[in-house]
């Protein structure tokens, strides 16, 4: 919940800007004016800049000892405005679908409805950079700073957030959604998806909570640090073979770079990941455990933590636990990699993937996606068509299918190939392109 929120309140003010939603409510306190803080490997399925806290501060690092908080009071102040935003929204959708079951046709309908309600008065900090350029004139970097010494040593890129928005008061925001009857009903009772059909959901945003931010990349050289206002953009050392034209081959080198592992593994274990992503996909407390170890394996650089209570988890947190070190890194990159992108599905998209699974369908649908991402669709709304023959099945249902599934990744697809894209198209369908290409090939082990 906080995640939509912080997204809503991202793309209502600075859609196209730098502004960085807070990732969640329990690290808010680590995206505050000064943090230090390190930028995520970027991903084409990602609208915005990811990064994660470091736990320190600027001044935490700087020499002589004393904090920055002092100079503020000799004169920088914080930039400072409040504003408020709401947002109270009702969608409700109705559809059907003729389902031949036991040689007989059926109509079977349904509607599904969702609603936000929330009022924030929001309040943005920003210390002006030129204040900060002048400070490192004034202040060095401590270069024996355990930090600093370990971040040499990683390369990693670091950055200092200079611009906040918090909520300048206590705010409840709640959400609902609910659906009906239907054929996604059936699939959601078949697979026995937790916690997914009916959902009520408040939570409180606290009073000075951080819930975006804008950072600026932090050059160290020696002692000395400056703001990186036109960073380099590091690009992938991987090309594609040309075969693969508009975004497809772009997310094809990051399949490549990130589930690499996956063609060295033996089948055995290729079934275990299977295993847990399946059961990850059905219940979003195992997904939220899974993707919560993965991402703390990633930033330890260890194998710790790695028990859990779940069956459906626990074949493979053990063989990950008695992986080597190399090898255990690897393989965390490919699941924590392959879940961020199913977390950008929708939950119909997932119990749609595991029908895909028993159906045996995954291969066509991947094709089929691989097909859209080939047109530019990130930056038109222009009509175009796919190969007609990936949308023939053996039965009208699987067609149905696949049209919804595309469709929540904005892309409206008729039967004849037709297709035109909404807004937002080229992430929702690069997250659904890895998804089905990683599912597909794990499923190649059964």
């Amino acid at each position: 919940m906080f995640k939509k929120l912080t997204k809503s309140i991202v793309h209502q003010l600075d859609p196209e800007g730098n502004l960085v939603p807070v990732p969640s409510l329990s690290s808010h306190e680590y995206f505050r004016p000064l943090c230090l803080v390190k930028r995520r490997r970027k991903s084409i399925f990602h609208l915005f800049p990811r990064y994660e806290q470091t736990h320190y501060r600027l001044d935490n690092v700087l020499l002589p000892r004393e904090g920055i908080e002092s100079l503020f009071a000799n004169g920088w102040d914080r930039d400072s405005s409040k504003f408020t935003l709401k947002k109270s929204s009702t969608d409700r959708v109705d559809g059907n679908l003729s389902v031949s079951a036991n040689a007989a046709s059926a109509e079977v309908t349904g509607a599904a409805s969702s609603s936000q309600e929330w009022s924030i008065t929001l309040e943005k900090n920003r210390i002006p950079l030129t204040e900060l350029d002048t400070l490192q004139e004034k202040r060095k970097i401590d270069m024996n700073h355990t930090f600093i010494q370990q971040l040499k040593k990683s390369q990693e890129l670091l950055y200092v957030v200079h611009e906040t928005i918090e909520a300048s008061e206590e705010t409840s925001y709640e959400e609902c959604t609910e659906a009906g009857g239907g054929f996604m009903a059936q699939f959601y009772n078949k697979f026995k998806v937790k916690g997914t059909r009916v959902k009520k959901q408040s939570t409180t945003i606290p009073k000075g909570c951080t819930l975006a931010f804008k950072a600026i990349q932090l050059r160290i050289t020696d002692e000395s640090w400056y703001l990186n206002y036109f960073p380099y953009e590091m690009r992938t050392m991987f090309v594609s073979d040309g075969s693969s034209p508009g975004k497809l081959g772009e997310v094809e080198v990051e399949l490549q770079e990130n589930c690499q592992i996956l063609s060295k593994l033996s089948p055995d274990l290729l079934g275990v990941f299977l295993k847990a992503i399946k059961a990850a996909m059905r219940d979003r407390n195992l997904f939220e455990e899974l993707t919560q170890k993965m991402e703390a394996v990633l930033h330890d650089t260890g194998g710790s933590g790695l028990e859990t209570e779940s069956p459906d988890l626990k074949e493979l947190l053990s063989s990950l636990q008695n992986s080597s070190r190399d090898l255990l890194l690897e393989l965390a990159k490919a699941i924590a990699y392959t879940l961020d992108a199913l977390d950008e599905l929708t939950e119909d998209q997932l119990v749609l993937l595991l029908e895909a699974l028993e159906e045996k369908i995954l291969p066509q649908w991947l094709k089929l996606v691989g097909n859209i991402l080939e047109h530019d669709i990130e930056d038109t709304t222009e009509p175009f068509s796919v190969d007609p023959a990936l949308l023939s099945f053996p039965q009208e249902k699987e067609q149905e299918l696949t049209i919804a599934l595309v469709g929540m990744s904005g892309v409206k697809l008729q039967k004849d190939g037709s297709a035109v894209c909404m807004d937002n198209a080229l992430p929702a369908s690069a997250a659904l392109y890895v998804s089905l290409y990683v599912l597909s090939f794990l499923s190649n082990s059964d």
